[in-house]
């Protein structure tokens, strides 16, 4: 059923739905925890570090980047998931690429907290 609140309570509403999907991803998957407890490590580190004002909003942005890169992935492999158990190349393709872009943005985090810290 279509929620159909608008305004605030349209607001309230998807702060729920968020709540609810940073709940369950975080029941469900290692790497939501893994990367949460690296944010709540790094964060207060990227907000101390001396560095410019850019520099700083770029730790911090890889940092969320990760989080939702991850988030978006665990949604896509629930949804290959929901469509069944059985294996079939492109659920397996989903799957891989979803992964590979998690992968990708690891890297480029780590590679601009080398570049700005180095």
């Amino acid at each position: 059923m279509k929620n159909h609140h608008q305004g605030w309570r349209r607001l309230i509403s998807a702060a729920n739905y968020s709540k609810q999907g940073f709940i369950s991803s975080w029941r469900s998957e290692a790497a939501i925890r893994q990367e949460l407890m690296a944010l709540v490590v790094l964060l207060p580190f990227a907000l101390w570090v001396d560095v410019s004002a850019m520099e700083r909003a770029l730790l911090v942005l890889t940092l969320f980047l990760v989080l939702v890169v991850e988030l978006l992935n665990t949604g896509l492999e629930a949804v290959v998931d929901r469509i069944g158990p059985d294996y079939h190349e492109l659920s397996g393709k989903a799957k891989d690429i979803g992964s590979a872009a998690v992968l990708t943005m690891l890297v480029a985090a780590v590679s601009v907290w080398l570049i700005i810290l180095w």
